[in-house]
């Protein structure tokens, strides 16, 4: 089976889909994760806030560290060996890695539909937030 990991920059939460303002490029990988796993790969992901340890752990990714800083991640490994270091990869490459060929349908979109509604979103009690979970609330966010 092939193997997935992927060691993330310092985020709030273990995916950095949350908070008030999502970086559109994260929620398109996190989607693209999914979508992986639902293919059979295993993936894992390491936040380095969360999970110093396994940045530690690999001598690979402690080398891209030192050499890049934070500059170097997001670090992308298949099966061992790193295919991405700085930038989050596509649905297309990740699929390739994987050995899955050209995934089937549209790609994801970037943009979310909504994004020309703006929605005003505050954390409270260090909680993240979501649209969906501001918009549950009737606009109110958690």
């Amino acid at each position: 089976m092939t193997a997935i990991r992927v060691f993330d920059p310092a985020m709030c939460c273990s995916s950095g889909v949350c908070g008030p303002s999502v970086d559109p490029q994260l929620a398109r990988f996190s989607a693209d994760l999914d979508w992986i796993k639902t293919q059979g790969v295993s993936v894992e992901r390491f936040n380095l806030a969360q999970q110093p340890a396994a940045f530690a752990e690999d001598q690979s990714v402690r080398s891209a560290l030192e050499t890049k800083g934070e500059a170097g991640l997001p670090v992308v490994k298949v099966n061992g060996e790193i295919k991405s270091s700085g930038v989050y990869p596509s649905r297309s490459e990740l699929s390739s890695w994987a050995g899955l060929g050209e995934p089937a349908g549209p790609p994801i979109p970037t943009t979310p539909a909504h994004a020309s509604t703006p929605i005003l979103l505050k954390a409270t009690s260090g909680a993240c937030c979501t649209p969906a979970a501001s918009q549950a609330k009737s606009g109110s966010c958690c």
